[in-house]
């Protein structure tokens, strides 16, 4: 990976990468500054892990007295990466839920799943959106069949290093799902409970809403967390509310809200305008008491990779970055999560 330096961090920015050692300045990827927080991207390739928690430790250091929150990313290339030891009681569930359709939910899910990949992280993906299934096109898997084995379905492998189950990996392209409730429910069961040996994390798209499929999630599947996905607009937070509110009661912590397609930068002046507004979800995750995970931008280029199965996640540049600052708090909550103790873990 070359060197991208600061990015997005203005004058803060270069200031806090002057703190750096050459070590960290060498390896940076990205450095973005905002309030009282700072979150980098570092190559980690060629580093064991003593290596690599040696040069956070440093950069966490380096830092302190500066910004309050130091959020550091690893990346590196997949054969590089150092293995991880297994979940030993299966996947931590992550469910990835909005309150309604074309807030770019299953686009953010694939790319959170990839770039938690990256760095390390044994994932799994569940396309639990039955009705219209999208990950097999996200993830370049279309025409890929899933198979069974002892009476659970394998996942199907993606060249991301993200498994994934689907109900396009189970039925033939563009056919109508027509199920009522308990077939769905059956059919979400089957997603979950595949052979997702190895795995540490399962991140699982959720369908819009507040229906069966959510239901049947909180009942059955026990999600460790739920990330909320949101556009800034008026309308898109009126139903991240209702679906922060349908995990808060079934007893499933919120990890934070995202803001998706948050501002659009003209490809011709450059000049950032925000069609869709921008804030709203922070100021909406404010009032509700959940963390605030950052914002993902309005950007063609992040559909055109999902429509050809290139996510974002798995390039550079700074849509990837976007991706990659979230996963880098959905990885340390879910490190924190790992870590817990069983009254931890009731708290």
């Amino acid at each position: 990976m070359s060197s991208a330096g600061s990015s997005g961090a203005g004058t803060e920015g270069d200031d806090l990468k002057a703190l750096l050692g050459s070590e960290a300045v060498k390896r940076l990827q990205s450095l973005r500054a905002a309030e009282d927080r700072a979150t980098l991207v570092l190559d980690a390739t060629g580093l064991d892990a003593a290596a690599r928690a040696a040069l956070e430790a440093e950069v966490r250091e380096a830092l302190a007295g500066r910004v309050g929150d130091v959020r550091v990313a690893m990346m590196a290339d997949k054969a590089d990466v150092p293995a991880r030891p297994a979940a030993p009681k299966g996947p931590l569930i992550l469910a990835v839920g909005s309150g309604k359709g074309g807030v770019g939910k299953s686009t953010l899910s694939a790319n959170l799943a990839v770039a938690l990949a990256r760095m390390g992280r044994r994932v799994g993906l569940v396309d639990a959106d039955i009705y219209g299934p999208s990950q097999a096109r996200l993830l370049g898997t279309e025409g890929q069949r899933a198979t069974a084995h002892e009476g659970r379905l394998v996942p199907v492998e993606s060249r991301w290093g993200v498994p994934a189950l689907s109900m396009a990996h189970l039925s033939a392209s563009g056919q109508a799902i027509a199920w009522r409730g308990p077939k769905i429910s059956g059919a979400l069961l089957q997603l979950v409970e595949g052979h997702w040996d190895g795995a540490e994390v399962l991140v699982v798209d959720l369908p819009p809403g507040t229906g069966d499929v959510q239901l049947t999630m909180l009942q059955r599947c026990k999600p460790a967390g739920a990330v909320i996905v949101s556009t800034p607009q008026d309308l898109a937070l009126i139903d991240a509310t209702r679906a922060v509110e349908l995990f808060t009661k079934g007893g499933v912590p919120i990890v934070g809200v995202v803001e998706n397609m948050a501002g659009y930068a003209c490809p011709h002046c450059g000049e950032v305008s925000d069609p869709f507004g921008c804030g709203g979800a922070e100021a909406s995750a404010q009032e509700m008491g959940v963390p605030f995970l950052g914002r993902i931008p309005l950007d063609i280029a992040i559909r055109r990779e999902g429509d050809a199965g290139t996510p974002t996640a798995a390039g550079t540049g700074p849509q990837a970055e976007a991706f990659t600052a979230l996963a880098a708090q959905v990885a340390a909550w879910l490190d924190a999560r790992l870590h817990a103790t069983p009254a931890d873990s009731r708290a």
